[in-house]
């Protein structure tokens, strides 16, 4: 059996300005790298946000999108992430995963498949129908999503792996289908991609009245039953550096 990995666990959340959040994920990623940082996981409630990729950010209907989003109250920045526009927004879990790995681009798929299963044991751990895999027609879709039934998204996860390290993020929807849908329509729409907003999902619409807490300590468990936990919180060194990359990910 293999020894247990000690992963840190964090709660800080970093809203304002929109970008930051985004920065500190990035910060954390290149100091687990350079081992300034151990291993870590971040779990937060983020700002209203669309996380644009880089093929939308070259997409001619970028800027549309982006007055789409602001529109519907939701600020835009690029994501650290590879993959197609995502939502964040209150109602949501940001979960951002650094991990020291110097082959880190022999385990790609591996990753993807353990953060799915971690997140369908939580999902399953509420009472949710939960199961590895896209659903058809989703919004940002990949093959390692968690869905509810089959039917509509519940957690989307993407990767960007630099030299020695890996980071493994993404959205869990605890509420607030509603308004993941009212913006993509537009954005999508501007981007010109084509997906069915029905796929779109929360785990509110699984388990009424569940709550965000819930849900939070539902995949913190999840990733305990695995790792070993250790509570903690982002370094000044961290938010320094994360102050230096913010501009990397803002949207104007």
């Amino acid at each position: 059996m293999s020894e247990r990995r000690t992963v840190r666990l964090l709660h800080d959340g970093y809203p304002e300005p929109p970008e930051m959040d985004t920065a500190v994920s990035h910060a954390t990623l290149r100091r687990v790298a350079e081992r300034l940082e151990p291993e870590s996981l971040r779990l937060h409630r983020p700002a209203a946000i669309v996380a644009f990729g880089p093929r939308d950010h070259v997409s001619p209907g970028f800027s549309g999108a982006v007055a789409a989003a602001r529109e519907h109250g939701f600020a835009s920045i690029e994501r650290l992430a590879g993959g197609r526009a995502a939502v964040f927004h209150q109602g949501t879990i940001a979960f951002s995963w650094a991990i020291p790995d110097p082959s880190a681009r022999e385990r790609i798929r591996e990753r993807f498949q353990e953060t799915a299963e971690i997140m369908v044991e939580a999902f399953s751990s509420l009472g949710v129908d939960a199961r590895v895999g896209e659903v058809p027609g989703e919004y940002c879709p990949g093959e390692h999503s968690a869905n509810a039934r089959g039917r509509t998204k519940l957690m989307g996860v993407g990767q960007r792996i630099v030299k020695d390290a890996v980071h493994v993020g993404g959205v869990v929807v605890v509420s607030g289908g509603d308004r993941i849908r009212e913006v993509l329509v537009p954005v999508y729409d501007a981007l010109g991609l084509d997906w069915d907003p029905d796929t779109t999902g929360s785990l509110e619409d699984e388990v009424p009245g569940l709550t965000w807490d819930q849900a939070e300590t539902a995949v913190e468990k999840a990733f305990a039953a695995r790792f070993d936990l250790e509570e903690g919180s982002v370094t000044d060194g961290t938010v320094a550096r994360a102050r230096e990359l913010a501009s990397r990910h803002a949207v104007t």
